[in-house]
């Protein structure tokens, strides 16, 4: 059943961040060029190249002025990283509703418009996109498994299993999020954190069809840190039962090396006792200041409040541009 629009369409901006994408422009300008001529508010396309090393950003300046769509192309200074890009676009946008969608076009165009729908009949606060099923490797598959079902049990309880590549929020919501100005932070688990009404629209992922994904091992291990280093306190507990795994510990060691000392099986006069002792009380402390330092490194961080991006150039294009 299809949603009834409203008499007044809402606008829909489209933020598409660019990292190493280009192969895939012309199909992405395709793809953008169909969504603006599906749905009946105002449209407008926000493309952030991320300090990409390739064409993209000389590609997009060359192809946007020839697009029937509006559209705006921010290039930044170096690469900051999908999500400081993703945040630039929507500090770029003024629309009722703004939806976030990959270049490599893994998903597809309509679930934008569903977005989009969903929006114009039950004005949502933020609308995720649910994968069904994924035509990727099998390899990947069970990797994102893993990567997701271990961020649903530390970080966030009530994410989706598949986890989430794109969304859209309204206008109030988009304000609402660009105050959480943190570095080191996770998007995802900030959409989750603000929460306000949410929509799920499910869709099956495509098939890559070009290049390879930015979305690395390291990227993903390293995702997973700051989100668990921001959004829970799971660190801290951890080394708050491992000090008193070790005080369990202690008690029995000590009377070991006690009996030990007083049979006379240690040759050595405190040697066992202290070598134990001392490995380790020093591992959980490397692993407690390890802890600690990344907390104290994550605070100050935030206290510099360096932007999580810097603008080189903002171009735009409208409908009539030549």
């Amino acid at each position: 059943m299809q949603p009834v629009l409203n008499s007044a369409a809402p606008s829909l901006a489209l933020v598409v961040p660019i990292y190493r994408n280009e192969g895939s422009i012309d199909d992405l300008l395709q793809a953008v060029d169909h969504i603006s001529r599906t749905v009946e508010g105002d449209f407008e396309a926000i493309f952030v190249v991320d300090g990409s090393p390739d064409r993209s950003h000389a590609l997009l300046l060359e192809k946007l002025p020839q697009c029937a769509f509006r559209a705006q192309l921010v290039n930044l200074t170096r690469n900051f990283g999908a999500f400081p890009a993703i945040r630039t676009g929507l500090q770029q946008s003024k629309a009722d509703v703004t939806a976030v969608m990959a270049a490599d076009l893994q998903e597809p165009p309509e679930l934008v418009i569903n977005f989009w729908k969903r929006y114009a009949a039950e004005h949502y606060d933020v609308a995720f996109g649910i994968r069904e099923a994924r035509q990727d490797p099998m390899g990947s598959k069970l990797a994102s498994t893993a990567f997701w079902a271990l961020y649903r049990k530390l970080v966030i309880k009530d994410i989706p299993k598949g986890g989430v590549d794109i969304f859209a929020v309204s206008a109030d919501f988009r304000e609402r999020l660009l105050l959480l100005n943190e570095s080191h932070s996770s998007l995802l688990a900030q959409l989750f954190w603000l929460g306000g009404k949410r929509e799920f629209v499910p869709y099956q992922r495509r098939e890559r069809q070009h290049g390879k994904s930015a979305w690395t091992l390291s990227k993903k291990l390293r995702y997973l840190s700051d989100s668990i280093f921001a959004f829970t306190d799971l660190p801290v507990r951890m080394l708050t039962a491992l000090g008193l795994l070790a005080l369990v510990v202690t008690v029995p060691l000590g009377i070991l090396v006690m009996a030990a000392k007083v049979s006379g099986l240690v040759a050595v006069p405190g040697y066992a006792g202290t070598m134990l002792t001392i490995l380790f009380f020093g591992a959980l402390n490397s692993l407690g200041l390890g802890i600690v330092g990344t907390y104290a490194w994550h605070a100050f961080e935030n206290t510099k409040a360096r932007p999580l991006s810097i603008k080189q150039s903002v171009d735009v294009f409208d409908k009539d541009t030549p």
